[in-house]
């Protein structure tokens, strides 16, 4: 759709929510990559966004889940007397109560207030915003951690199935539609010889060592919201992928991205490293924020969902390419393979730093 009839859009959508204000014109804001949002101003201001229906198939379903989830927390809040209005996300309802309006063209919308005050970040600046995002994720699993988590919709169904995940990358490789698997071959062969790494996870929830927990799956910096005075992390957003898992996969993505010392797709790989201190500074930040939540196999686990993350997503990035570069957006020749070459980078080191790792992470939660 044309930036103009966008805007017209989104100016005739945000008269069918439930204020009173009058509205100035939808401005864009932001960006992000998969919703289109725009801020409206009135006697305060709000975030509207037009929901991607192609990534968001069911997005009933998700709203459902969001609805949920933010009503728990407000009351959690609410309760030990902090602010419900800036410490989760507020959903405003459309006229006819329901939490999203349907346009003429099958598009939906919804609603939020603005979190005010507060900024977020695409890029870790300071050592000290990479701990305040580690101790507001946590935070975010302790005041979930009595949610029912298994009545929640799966957004994405086998988001973190990192076994399944595997099969389809051994199909890729078999049927190599793209007659690339012959000049990766050191690719192919790392990430078969880890075909363990892609059960751990999922064997300890499957016999109940690894409780089902309410997880973010978008764990990266810019998902917090930081307040400007204090540079705390205030309010966890963007809860689209909000949906039934495992604490160690939100800690996990957290240290792929995050404790990474360059750029996810990264071609000098003598700059790729795994930062340990980050990592020390991370598991600190986010067992602090957990209160005591997470179980004695959780927080053992840590550095296995670290592993585990990478592992899936360099897996993830080889399969695309092998695939012809369908799924992942790429700007260059081989940009996935350099993805890969990333993440195959990160579990390497990991594995060199793997007793230390363990270390830091038993340390940390006797503290």
């Amino acid at each position: 759709m044309e930036s103009g009839k966008l805007l017209e859009s989104a100016k005739e959508a945000a008269l069918h929510f439930a204020i009173s204000d009058e509205l100035g014109m939808p401005k864009p804001w932001g960006n992000g990559h998969i919703n289109d949002t725009f801020l409206i101003e009135g006697e305060k201001r709000y975030i509207l966004q037009r929901m991607n229906k192609n990534i968001f198939t069911k997005p009933l379903e998700l709203m459902e889940n969001i609805v949920g989830v933010t009503s728990f927390l407000k009351e959690k809040i609410i309760k030990a007397g902090g602010d419900e209005m800036r410490e989760t996300l507020t959903v405003i309802p459309a006229k006819d109560g329901a939490s999203t309006y349907q346009d003429e063209q099958g598009d939906y919308w919804r609603m939020y207030y603005m979190i005010e005050d507060a900024v977020s970040y695409d890029q870790v600046e300071s050592e000290q915003d990479f701990y305040e995002s580690a101790v507001a994720f946590g935070n975010f699993q302790q005041l979930l951690s009595d949610y029912p988590a298994e009545t929640l919709h799966e957004t994405i169904p086998g988001f973190h199935d990192t076994r399944a995940r595997y099969q389809v990358f051994c199909r890729a490789v078999e049927e190599d539609v793209c007659g690339r698997a012959k000049d990766v071959a050191d690719e192919i062969r790392f990430f078969q010889e880890r075909e363990a790494i892609a059960g751990v996870l999922g064997d300890l929830q499957a016999s109940g060592e690894l409780p089902l927990r309410v997880t973010h799956n978008d764990t990266k910096l810019n998902n917090i919201m930081m307040d400007k005075e204090t540079g705390k992390g205030v309010c966890v957003i963007d809860l689209d992928t909000v949906m039934p898992g495992l604490a160690v996969h939100d800690f996990g993505d957290s240290i792929r991205f995050g404790a990474n010392t360059a750029a996810e797709d990264e071609q000098d790989l003598s700059k790729v490293n795994f930062d340990i201190h980050l990592f020390e500074l991370y598991t600190k930040g986010f067992l602090k924020g957990c209160q005591g939540s997470l179980t004695k196999t959780e927080i053992a686990m840590m550095p296995m969902g670290a592993k585990v993350m990478t592992y899936e997503c360099g897996m993830r990035f080889l399969t695309d390419y092998l695939q012809g570069d369908t799924y992942f957006k790429v700007h260059r020749e081989g940009h996935n393979l350099d993805r890969c070459r990333t993440q195959k980078k990160l579990v390497e080191d990991m594995e060199a730093n793997w007793q230390e790792m363990e270390q830091i992470v038993k340390k940390c939660s006797e503290n």
